[in-house]
């Protein structure tokens, strides 16, 4: 999941209630498509590696290094996120990223080999990390405050509808008689320069299925290229720059009156006061390495859950527990994307009423059982012909996605950035988000060879055990943050207070 930063400041009431303006929502959809591109790309590869294995004769282990070069690839486009957004600006960097999509998703789509098509993907990858890390930022500089939450939560939901719609794009694509009219309607768009031995080329080459799975995610990258010409640069980064008057304009075209604006501007001008000291912090003040290695260690919790597992490549899985037809493999990831859905509502409705840790333990409790329950089904016989073992097995990854999407998904993102200060914040989310990609890399690289070598029963249980050692360290180090000020947690945190008291 991508990385939500929230304003700096503290939790209280904001001041002004005034009508929103539906520009407002305007710019939140449009920078939350962002979010939508991600899902799209995390959740497309998982129908697509079936038909690149076919197409191209190649083993696991390269399934496997294509589905983590995206991912690698995020890793570096975090990296050089903070490096273009501080010179381009917010949405320079967010028109960049959209560019940079819809060429890499071209360029995935007329891969001619594995090897280039690991090439395209870390080129997409680094698409995808800018955005995971530019439009929460975006967003949340943007919107006016009285509705800043539900903006960035907007972009978290987007996320996990992009993951459907993939879902639904490959199902559509996998189907060749869907296929063909496009294949021909290509192929004899260029047969009057390359003859009819290029038509036929042509059409067996965009008849495959993987290729318009990879290549389809352009257009709403294109889309949303369109759509942020139109958005206002971040008030925040114009202060920054000493664009006084343009943050202003900005700022009285969204806020709901022209005294909110003004407030809005004055929290910006103090924010800016808190010089971001970056590594020298880290280096110098241990307890805010304390922050760091917290929030590195929550996301690395939030990948070992196995969430990526079953995202990066449901249809294997389905095909091990006895779905043996393209369609059933197909669907099956439809349902578990919807559910994914579905069950982030649950944490939307209540992590501001029982809390983070109350609905982590639950979802860590789910997680758990869903996972060693799939992997006790496994070692009972499943896919051996038994249907009810089969779908008591989608069962299982159903009960294992509800736990994830209700608490690890959006929870760990609220924690990391509520743990660390405000001179640091902006260093501190860039470390959890790269390890948030880092830790996503090594699962996509590694399932297919545990599932080799351990087989499908050991494996989840694996990663069911995993959940249970997770309660543990939530039990010792991770404070509870609900209704407490972000001013609060940074005092305790410098303080010396224990991690799991900062909360308090």
């Amino acid at each position: 999941m991508a990385a939500v930063i929230p304003p700096s400041g503290s939790a209280a009431a904001h001041p002004f209630a005034g009508k929103t303006k539906p520009i407002v929502y305007f710019v939140g959809l449009t920078a939350a498509l962002a979010g939508l591109l991600f899902g799209l790309d995390v959740g497309v590869i998982s129908g697509a590696n079936e038909f690149i294995q076919k197409d191209f004769g190649v083993d696991d282990r390269t399934i496997e290094n294509i589905v983590s070069a995206l991912l690698w690839g995020a890793v570096f486009g975090v990296l050089v996120s903070g490096f273009f957004s501080l010179r381009l600006g917010r949405r320079g960097t967010i028109l960049i990223s959209a560019l940079v999509f819809a060429a890499g998703s071209i360029f995935c789509a007329l891969a001619p080999s594995p090897g280039a098509l690991i090439a395209a993907r870390f080129f997409l990858g680094i698409a995808v990390g800018m955005a995971s890390f530019v439009a929460p930022l975006y967003l949340s500089e943007i919107a006016p405050q009285s509705v800043r939450g539900a903006l960035i939560s907007m972009y978290q939901l987007m996320i996990t509808i992009g993951i459907v719609l993939a879902f639904l794009s490959d199902t559509f694509f996998s189907t060749y008689a869907n296929l063909q009219p496009l294949a021909t309607t290509i192929s004899e768009s260029v047969s009057s320069v390359a003859g009819g031995r290029g038509q036929m080329v042509m059409e067996a080459y965009f008849a495959v299925p993987w290729r318009w799975m990879l290549g389809v995610i352009a257009i709403p990258a294109l889309l949303m290229f369109l759509g942020m010409l139109f958005l206002p640069e971040s008030p925040r980064w114009l202060v920054l720059k000493n664009r006084l008057p343009q943050a202003r304009g900005v700022l009285q075209r969204l806020a709901s009156s022209h005294e909110e604006a003004e407030h809005e501007l004055n929290e910006i001008e103090n924010s800016l006061k808190v010089e971001q000291k970056g590594f020298s912090l880290f280096r110098e003040n241990s307890n805010f390495r304390r922050a760091v290695f917290l929030g590195v260690g929550l996301q690395v919790i939030q990948q070992f859950t196995g969430i990526n597992v079953i995202m990066y490549y449901a249809p294997r899985i389905l095909n091990e527990a006895g779905f043996n037809t393209t369609a059933e493999q197909m669907w099956g990831t439809v349902l578990i994307g919807t559910i994914n859905v579905l069950a982030t509502f649950i944490a939307i409705a209540f992590v501001d009423r029982l809390g983070r840790k109350p609905i982590m333990y639950a979802g860590f409790a789910i997680m758990g059982f869903g996972m060693l329950s799939l992997g006790a089904l496994f070692h009972l016989g499943i896919g051996s012909g038994n249907i009810t073992m089969s779908y008591l097995a989608v069962a299982s990854l159903v009960v294992f996605i509800i736990g994830f999407a209700m608490s690890a998904g959006p929870i760990i993102w609220i924690l990391c950035a509520e743990i660390f200060p405000l001179a640091g914040r902006d260093f501190g989310i860039t470390c959890s988000t790269v390890t948030n990609w880092t830790a996503n890399a090594i699962v996509g690289m590694t399932f297919l060879t545990m599932l080799n070598a351990l087989g499908p029963g050991n494996t989840f249980l694996i990663y069911g055990a995993l959940n249970a050692v997770f309660i543990a360290f939530f039990l010792a180090l991770v404070p509870e943050t609900k209704g407490v000020s972000l001013e609060s947690i940074e005092k305790k945190l410098l303080g010396g207070i224990p991690l799991k008291d900062i909360g308090r």
